[in-house]
């Protein structure tokens, strides 16, 4: 059984594809638990390296993710949600996380990376 840690990497992981930053999370109508939970179906394709298909249930919860940040602070408040998440899952491979988004054809206009300054995200 996956621990809560690992669960939550793995959905920050995921979360990452879909992130925008800057505004204080309490102004944006995404929550970033929200996107965990819309992402969750994404964990065992991440943990698992990318070894197969993405899951059709976690390009759905990524297409949904980023469909719901409308605004800019919903896109900053996605993005810094994602970093977060991701800062937290150092045995999962990026470049996995960077390029589902492609996978899924959801496009983002960022970089899904530790690195990415949400605040410049509009």
């Amino acid at each position: 059984m996956a621990s809560s840690t690992t669960v939550v990497l793995g959905l920050t992981c995921v979360l990452l594809i879909c992130m925008m930053a800057c505004a204080p999370l309490a102004q944006a109508a995404v929550s970033c638990s929200t996107i965990q939970g819309s992402l969750l179906p994404c964990l065992t394709y991440v943990k698992n390296n990318g070894a197969g298909a993405v899951p059709p249930a976690c390009c759905k919860g990524i297409a949904s993710v980023s469909n719901s940040a409308k605004t800019t602070p919903d896109r900053q408040a996605v993005c810094e949600c994602l970093k977060k998440v991701a800062s937290l899952a150092s045995d999962i491979n990026p470049a996995v996380i960077a390029g589902i988004t492609g996978k899924c054809n959801v496009k983002i206009p960022y970089k899904i990376s530790t690195s990415t300054n949400c605040k410049t995200i509009t």
